[in-house]
């Protein structure tokens, strides 16, 4: 959680007042119109292709909190996956990093600055205990010692993955004023900004590119230093997590964030069977308030929507079956899709969807036809569904699915170039087919 004031609230006292059950309900929404949130701005899509399934005032630009620590989560784990740096790596505490450390009215560990720690002990403090000071610790590393220069990758990171209206003014989604004077970017009061919509792409990312940060959003409970006079129990501040307060079966992750200006708010994930949601909560009252609100919308994805194969690999439009071919041995190739496209579909809503193919438009010469040679399986398009029912299609976080939610069209057999004297036969054929079909024309004219 907290990048975030704990502002003298004891872990017990909390507990006690989220025992009563009354505080989420139960039963399963049947319709989206009927999904009354209490948050100021959410968002509830497949975790597996993006498709957005609910959306409330999404685009709505708001404080993001520690749910920042998403993007920190992500470049780290590239930094890892790039070489650059490694889990066992030691790395130096600043005065920086120990001085928000110490302050224990945010979420902490508290950090030395006579001891060097590894990559993986800062990165789980962060990711389970939401540690202020570790990941700044973090991001000094990945910024040369500078965590302005890593809030820029930051920001860098985002416009690359497609989240709109970002932006970041330092690594933990702490406001600037509790940063002690530290601050390297933006002005004393500012704070980290994100829609919901941009918080489900990163989380959304996040998952898809690095699934085994899973592996540590899950855990429920770690001791950080244990065996030391440092030690101290980091329990996870989501408590969805099933053997926790609020424990929801198949949540695994992913990042809860609060401040006074983002009020209480969360980025959770679940996976029941093949299906994963991912949803988005920003901007509740209460601690207690952004978990019953996730559960709302988790409870409608998993009651109302249902994986469905819409598209069989192999696959071919029935209008389209083949396309024609320039130059080449056979003048048309066989097309069909690659893959089979499965998708989450509410219930009794999967005959609303019509497969649409898109042509690669790099494999066209200028009459619109595909250029010779061509390769058996070679990618010429994509066939994406279209949603043909009465309702608003939401669409996707990424423009088409990104390659998830539709599936490439390949041809079905090699087609060579043809070679010149193929090309001449082909040419003398052309025309007299053309004059047959003049002088036939002109016959019939007499008539």
């Amino acid at each position: 959680m907290f990048g975030n004031k704990l502002k003298g609230i004891t872990l017990t006292a909390v507990t006690a007042s989220m025992l009563s059950a009354s505080v989420i309900g139960s039963s399963g929404i049947a319709h989206a119109a009927d999904v009354k949130t209490n948050a100021a701005s959410a968002i509830l899509v497949d975790g597996d292709t993006g498709k957005i399934l609910f959306a409330k005032k999404a685009d709505q630009v708001l404080p993001p909190a520690s749910m920042s620590k998403m993007m920190t989560e992500y470049l780290v784990n590239e930094a890892i996956k790039k070489g650059k740096i490694q889990w066992d790596q030691k790395v130096t505490i600043s005065d920086y990093a120990y001085k928000i450390s110490q302050n224990r009215q945010l979420s902490n560990v508290p950090l030395r600055i006579d001891y060097k720690y590894t990559v993986k002990e800062l990165y789980e403090a962060m990711a389970i205990y939401s540690a202020n000071g570790a990941t700044i610790a973090l991001a000094e590393l990945l910024g040369d010692g500078s965590e302005g220069k890593f809030v820029k990758v930051m920001n860098k990171k985002a416009k690359e993955l497609g989240i709109k209206n970002a932006k970041f003014v330092n690594s933990s989604g702490l406001n600037n004023e509790d940063l002690q004077g530290f601050e390297e970017t933006g002005g004393k009061k500012d704070e980290n900004e994100m829609t919901a919509k941009g918080v489900a792409t990163l989380a959304y990312r996040l998952i898809t590119d690095y699934p085994e940060v899973l592996d540590t959003a899950k855990i429920p409970v770690k001791w950080f230093r244990k065996g030391t006079k440092d030690q101290i129990k980091m329990q996870n501040w989501n408590w969805m997590l099933p053997s926790l307060v609020y424990g929801y079966k198949g949540m695994d992750g992913l990042k809860t964030g609060t401040t006074n200006n983002a009020g209480y708010s969360f980025a959770g994930t679940a996976k029941r069977g093949d299906t994963r949601l991912l949803s988005v909560i920003m901007k509740t009252k209460s601690y207690k308030g952004r978990f019953g609100e996730t559960k709302k919308l988790m409870d409608y994805g998993f009651t109302n929507f249902t994986k469905q194969t819409l598209l069989p690999k192999g696959y071919q439009l029935k209008d389209k079956k083949t396309l024609s071919v320039a130059k080449g041995s056979e003048t048309e190739v066989g097309i069909a899709t690659k893959e089979p496209v499965s998708v989450l579909v509410k219930k009794g809503e999967k005959s609303h969807y019509k497969p649409v193919f898109v042509m690669d438009k790099k494999h066209l010469d200028e009459d619109g036809n595909l250029k010779a040679p061509l390769k058996k399986g070679e990618v010429v398009g994509h066939i994406q569904m279209k949603y043909t029912g009465s309702g608003e299609d939401p669409g996707y976080l990424e423009k088409d699915g990104s390659g998830k939610g539709q599936t490439p069209v390949v041809t079905t057999e090699a087609v060579d170039e043809a070679n010149w004297f193929v090309l001449m036969m082909r040419s003398i054929g052309h025309f007299f087919s053309n004059a047959w079909d003049s002088i036939t024309s002109t016959v019939k004219g007499w008539f």
